[in-house]
Protein backbone atom coordinates (compact mmCIF):
# COMPACT_ATOMS: atom_id res chain seq x y z
CA UNK A 1 0.00 0.00 0.00
CA UNK A 2 2.86 2.36 0.87
CA UNK A 3 4.45 1.75 -2.54
CA UNK A 4 1.13 2.51 -4.28
CA UNK A 5 0.71 5.75 -2.34
CA UNK A 6 4.26 6.80 -3.16
CA UNK A 7 3.58 6.05 -6.83
CA UNK A 8 0.43 8.17 -6.82
CA UNK A 9 2.24 11.02 -5.10
CA UNK A 10 5.02 10.84 -7.69
CA UNK A 11 2.50 10.87 -10.56
CA UNK A 12 0.74 13.92 -9.11
CA UNK A 13 4.08 15.63 -8.67
CA UNK A 14 5.00 14.91 -12.29
CA UNK A 15 1.67 16.31 -13.48
CA UNK A 16 2.22 19.49 -11.49
CA UNK A 17 5.68 19.95 -13.00
CA UNK A 18 4.34 19.43 -16.54
CA UNK A 19 1.47 21.86 -16.00
CA UNK A 20 3.84 24.44 -14.51
CA UNK A 21 6.12 24.19 -17.53
CA UNK A 22 3.17 24.53 -19.90
CA UNK A 23 1.82 27.58 -18.06
CA UNK A 24 5.21 29.30 -17.98
CA UNK A 25 5.84 28.46 -21.64
CA UNK A 26 2.49 29.96 -22.63
CA UNK A 27 3.32 33.16 -20.77
CA UNK A 28 6.69 33.45 -22.51
CA UNK A 29 5.37 32.60 -25.96
CA UNK A 30 2.35 34.92 -25.76
CA UNK A 31 4.51 37.97 -26.36
CA UNK A 32 5.52 36.86 -29.84
CA UNK A 33 1.97 36.89 -31.19
CA UNK A 34 1.64 40.62 -30.51
CA UNK A 35 2.26 43.41 -32.97
CA UNK A 36 4.52 46.38 -32.39
CA UNK A 37 1.43 48.33 -31.34
CA UNK A 38 1.04 46.06 -28.31
CA UNK A 39 4.69 45.66 -27.36
CA UNK A 40 7.78 47.82 -27.20
CA UNK A 41 11.43 46.73 -27.39
CA UNK A 42 14.14 48.81 -25.68
CA UNK A 43 17.91 48.55 -25.47
CA UNK A 44 19.69 49.42 -22.22
CA UNK A 45 23.31 50.21 -23.11
CA UNK A 46 26.43 51.90 -21.78
CA UNK A 47 28.89 50.93 -19.06
CA UNK A 48 28.60 49.48 -15.54
CA UNK A 49 25.56 51.45 -14.38
CA UNK A 50 23.81 50.28 -17.55
CA UNK A 51 24.88 46.70 -16.88
CA UNK A 52 23.43 47.18 -13.40
CA UNK A 53 25.75 46.89 -10.44
CA UNK A 54 23.59 47.51 -7.38
CA UNK A 55 24.27 46.71 -3.75
CA UNK A 56 21.10 44.65 -3.17
CA UNK A 57 19.29 42.90 -6.02
CA UNK A 58 16.48 41.87 -3.65
CA UNK A 59 15.28 45.49 -3.72
CA UNK A 60 14.69 45.32 -7.47
CA UNK A 61 10.91 45.41 -8.15
CA UNK A 62 8.99 42.38 -9.41
CA UNK A 63 7.16 42.78 -12.71
CA UNK A 64 3.76 41.23 -13.26
CA UNK A 65 4.04 37.90 -15.07
CA UNK A 66 3.43 38.23 -18.79
CA UNK A 67 4.10 41.99 -18.93
CA UNK A 68 7.89 42.25 -19.15
CA UNK A 69 10.53 40.15 -20.88
CA UNK A 70 14.27 40.12 -21.48
CA UNK A 71 16.05 38.65 -24.48
CA UNK A 72 18.62 36.00 -23.55
CA UNK A 73 21.09 35.61 -26.39
CA UNK A 74 22.63 32.46 -24.89
CA UNK A 75 19.33 30.57 -25.22
CA UNK A 76 17.84 32.67 -28.04
CA UNK A 77 14.60 33.27 -26.18
CA UNK A 78 12.66 35.90 -24.30
CA UNK A 79 12.42 35.16 -20.60
CA UNK A 80 10.51 36.79 -17.78
CA UNK A 81 12.26 40.03 -16.85
CA UNK A 82 13.92 40.05 -13.48
CA UNK A 83 17.31 41.04 -12.14
CA UNK A 84 20.07 40.25 -12.82
CA UNK A 85 19.68 41.14 -16.49
CA UNK A 86 22.12 40.64 -19.36
CA UNK A 87 24.45 37.78 -20.20
CA UNK A 88 28.21 37.46 -20.38
CA UNK A 89 28.39 37.29 -24.16
CA UNK A 90 31.56 38.20 -26.04
CA UNK A 91 32.37 41.74 -24.84
CA UNK A 92 29.04 42.28 -23.03
CA UNK A 93 28.49 41.81 -19.30
CA UNK A 94 25.79 40.38 -17.04
CA UNK A 95 24.66 42.66 -14.24
CA UNK A 96 23.27 42.53 -10.73
CA UNK A 97 20.42 44.87 -9.85
CA UNK A 98 19.58 47.31 -12.67
CA UNK A 99 17.07 49.86 -13.97
CA UNK A 100 15.37 47.21 -16.14
CA UNK A 101 12.54 45.89 -13.96
CA UNK A 102 11.55 49.33 -12.61
CA UNK A 103 11.50 50.76 -16.14
CA UNK A 104 9.42 47.91 -17.56
CA UNK A 105 7.01 47.74 -14.63
CA UNK A 106 6.24 51.46 -14.70
CA UNK A 107 5.97 51.74 -18.48
CA UNK A 108 3.65 48.73 -18.63
CA UNK A 109 1.47 50.18 -15.89
CA UNK A 110 1.10 53.43 -17.82
CA UNK A 111 0.72 52.16 -21.39
CA UNK A 112 -0.57 48.61 -20.95
CA UNK A 113 2.03 47.45 -23.46
CA UNK A 114 4.32 44.51 -22.94
CA UNK A 115 7.88 45.68 -22.49
CA UNK A 116 10.82 43.79 -23.98
CA UNK A 117 14.35 44.57 -22.84
CA UNK A 118 17.73 43.92 -24.41
CA UNK A 119 20.66 44.52 -22.06
CA UNK A 120 23.93 45.21 -23.89
CA UNK A 121 26.56 46.98 -21.84
CA UNK A 122 30.08 46.57 -20.52
CA UNK A 123 31.53 47.78 -17.26
CA UNK A 124 34.16 50.49 -17.72
CA UNK A 125 33.58 50.90 -21.45
CA UNK A 126 34.42 54.33 -22.84
CA UNK A 127 32.52 56.22 -25.50
CA UNK A 128 35.63 57.59 -27.21
CA UNK A 129 38.60 55.35 -27.88
CA UNK A 130 40.72 58.09 -26.29
CA UNK A 131 39.22 57.12 -22.94
CA UNK A 132 39.56 53.36 -23.30
CA UNK A 133 41.41 51.40 -20.62
CA UNK A 134 43.03 48.27 -21.99
CA UNK A 135 40.80 45.65 -20.35
CA UNK A 136 37.52 47.61 -20.33
CA UNK A 137 36.61 48.28 -23.94
CA UNK A 138 35.00 51.08 -25.90
CA UNK A 139 31.87 51.90 -27.90
CA UNK A 140 34.00 53.69 -30.49
CA UNK A 141 34.68 52.42 -34.02
CA UNK A 142 38.26 51.48 -33.15
CA UNK A 143 39.82 50.18 -29.97
CA UNK A 144 41.14 47.18 -28.07
CA UNK A 145 37.78 45.67 -27.02
CA UNK A 146 34.87 46.91 -29.12
CA UNK A 147 31.32 46.74 -27.76
CA UNK A 148 29.05 48.26 -30.42
CA UNK A 149 29.03 45.33 -32.84
CA UNK A 150 28.00 42.85 -30.15
CA UNK A 151 25.21 45.13 -28.94
CA UNK A 152 23.88 45.45 -32.49
CA UNK A 153 24.07 41.69 -32.99
CA UNK A 154 22.12 41.05 -29.80
CA UNK A 155 19.41 43.56 -30.72
CA UNK A 156 19.10 42.09 -34.21
CA UNK A 157 18.63 38.64 -32.71
CA UNK A 158 15.93 39.98 -30.39
CA UNK A 159 14.15 41.67 -33.29
CA UNK A 160 14.33 38.48 -35.34
CA UNK A 161 12.93 36.43 -32.46
CA UNK A 162 10.09 38.78 -31.57
CA UNK A 163 9.26 40.50 -34.85
CA UNK A 164 9.18 43.78 -32.93
CA UNK A 165 11.34 46.78 -33.98
CA UNK A 166 13.53 48.68 -31.56
CA UNK A 167 11.64 51.57 -29.95
CA UNK A 168 14.49 53.30 -28.19
CA UNK A 169 17.87 53.19 -26.48
CA UNK A 170 18.39 54.03 -22.80
CA UNK A 171 21.98 55.20 -22.42
CA UNK A 172 23.89 55.17 -19.11
CA UNK A 173 27.55 55.91 -19.80
CA UNK A 174 30.20 58.56 -19.34
CA UNK A 175 32.16 57.87 -16.15
CA UNK A 176 35.16 56.43 -18.04
CA UNK A 177 35.26 59.39 -20.44
CA UNK A 178 34.89 61.79 -17.52
CA UNK A 179 37.99 60.32 -15.90
CA UNK A 180 39.88 60.47 -19.19
CA UNK A 181 38.92 64.13 -19.59
CA UNK A 182 40.01 64.83 -16.02
CA UNK A 183 43.36 63.14 -16.72
CA UNK A 184 43.90 65.15 -19.91
CA UNK A 185 43.73 62.06 -22.16
CA UNK A 186 40.48 63.04 -23.88
CA UNK A 187 39.00 66.42 -24.78
CA UNK A 188 35.45 67.70 -24.52
CA UNK A 189 35.20 67.89 -28.32
CA UNK A 190 36.47 64.31 -28.72
CA UNK A 191 33.83 63.03 -26.32
CA UNK A 192 31.10 65.03 -28.05
CA UNK A 193 32.08 63.73 -31.48
CA UNK A 194 32.19 60.14 -30.22
CA UNK A 195 28.69 60.38 -28.70
CA UNK A 196 27.23 62.03 -31.81
CA UNK A 197 28.79 59.34 -34.01
CA UNK A 198 27.52 56.58 -31.73
CA UNK A 199 23.95 57.82 -32.00
CA UNK A 200 24.33 58.02 -35.78
CA UNK A 201 25.75 54.48 -35.96
CA UNK A 202 22.82 53.11 -33.97
CA UNK A 203 20.37 54.92 -36.25
CA UNK A 204 22.00 53.53 -39.37
CA UNK A 205 21.23 50.10 -37.94
CA UNK A 206 17.78 50.65 -36.43
CA UNK A 207 16.14 53.66 -38.05
CA UNK A 208 16.89 57.36 -38.53
CA UNK A 209 14.28 58.48 -35.98
CA UNK A 210 15.27 56.04 -33.25
CA UNK A 211 14.82 57.77 -29.86
CA UNK A 212 17.92 57.96 -27.69
CA UNK A 213 17.29 58.52 -23.97
CA UNK A 214 20.24 59.76 -21.92
CA UNK A 215 20.59 59.28 -18.19
CA UNK A 216 23.04 62.03 -17.30
CA UNK A 217 26.35 60.79 -15.96
CA UNK A 218 26.65 61.00 -12.18
CA UNK A 219 29.42 62.34 -9.97
CA UNK A 220 32.17 60.12 -8.60
CA UNK A 221 33.22 60.57 -4.99
CA UNK A 222 36.88 59.56 -5.42
CA UNK A 223 37.83 62.22 -7.99
CA UNK A 224 37.11 65.86 -8.75
CA UNK A 225 33.77 66.52 -10.47
CA UNK A 226 35.39 68.42 -13.37
CA UNK A 227 35.31 65.58 -15.90
CA UNK A 228 31.79 64.46 -15.00
CA UNK A 229 30.47 68.02 -15.33
CA UNK A 230 31.98 68.27 -18.83
CA UNK A 231 30.31 64.99 -19.83
CA UNK A 232 26.94 66.11 -18.42
CA UNK A 233 27.26 69.42 -20.29
CA UNK A 234 27.95 67.67 -23.59
CA UNK A 235 25.07 65.22 -23.09
CA UNK A 236 22.67 68.15 -22.57
CA UNK A 237 24.03 69.98 -25.62
CA UNK A 238 23.53 66.96 -27.86
CA UNK A 239 19.98 66.50 -26.57
CA UNK A 240 19.25 70.09 -27.60
CA UNK A 241 20.75 69.85 -31.08
CA UNK A 242 20.19 66.27 -32.31
CA UNK A 243 16.56 65.33 -33.07
CA UNK A 244 14.97 62.59 -30.94
CA UNK A 245 17.78 62.66 -28.39
CA UNK A 246 16.44 63.31 -24.89
CA UNK A 247 17.81 63.80 -21.42
CA UNK A 248 15.46 61.47 -19.57
CA UNK A 249 17.00 61.65 -16.10
CA UNK A 250 19.09 64.43 -14.57
CA UNK A 251 19.34 63.80 -10.82
CA UNK A 252 22.32 61.41 -10.79
CA UNK A 253 24.44 64.32 -9.52
CA UNK A 254 22.47 64.21 -6.24
CA UNK A 255 23.19 60.55 -5.51
CA UNK A 256 26.26 61.14 -3.32
CA UNK A 257 24.33 63.45 -0.96
CA UNK A 258 21.31 61.12 -0.98
CA UNK A 259 23.51 58.18 0.00
CA UNK A 260 22.58 56.39 -3.21
CA UNK A 261 26.14 55.28 -4.06
CA UNK A 262 27.41 52.06 -2.49
CA UNK A 263 30.97 52.78 -3.61
CA UNK A 264 32.54 55.75 -5.40
CA UNK A 265 30.64 55.33 -8.69
CA UNK A 266 28.01 52.56 -8.63
CA UNK A 267 24.40 53.13 -7.69
CA UNK A 268 22.37 51.50 -4.95
CA UNK A 269 19.23 49.67 -6.00
CA UNK A 270 17.06 52.56 -4.79
CA UNK A 271 18.82 54.74 -7.35
CA UNK A 272 18.35 52.23 -10.17
CA UNK A 273 14.65 51.98 -9.28
CA UNK A 274 14.33 55.76 -9.35
CA UNK A 275 16.02 55.97 -12.75
CA UNK A 276 13.94 53.18 -14.25
CA UNK A 277 10.66 54.59 -12.98
CA UNK A 278 11.45 58.16 -14.05
CA UNK A 279 12.73 57.22 -17.50
CA UNK A 280 9.60 55.14 -18.10
CA UNK A 281 7.40 58.10 -17.19
CA UNK A 282 9.43 60.34 -19.48
CA UNK A 283 9.18 57.87 -22.37
CA UNK A 284 5.43 57.53 -21.87
CA UNK A 285 4.89 61.27 -22.36
CA UNK A 286 6.51 61.41 -25.79
CA UNK A 287 4.73 60.83 -29.08
CA UNK A 288 6.42 57.74 -30.49
CA UNK A 289 7.20 57.75 -34.20
CA UNK A 290 6.95 54.45 -36.02
CA UNK A 291 10.45 53.04 -35.98
CA UNK A 292 11.31 51.05 -39.07
CA UNK A 293 14.05 48.52 -38.45
CA UNK A 294 16.61 48.54 -41.22
CA UNK A 295 16.74 45.11 -42.82
CA UNK A 296 20.31 43.98 -43.48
Amino acid sequence: MKQINNSLIQQKSNYLVVWSILIISSIYSSVFSLSAQNSKLFLIAGQSNAVGNSDDVTKSPNCILGTAFEYNILTDEFQFLKDPIGQNFNNLHQGKGSIGPAFAKTLNSITGEKILIVSAARGGASNSVKGELLAYGTWDETGNLKVFEFAVSKVNQAIKKSGIPLSGIIWLQGERDANAILAGKETESEYKLALEKLISRFRIQFGSKLPFYIVLTGLQTNVAATGSLVVRKVQCEIAKTVPNVHVAYTSTNTFPTKGWLWDYVHYKQEAYNSIGDSVARFVSTLKQDTISHKQN
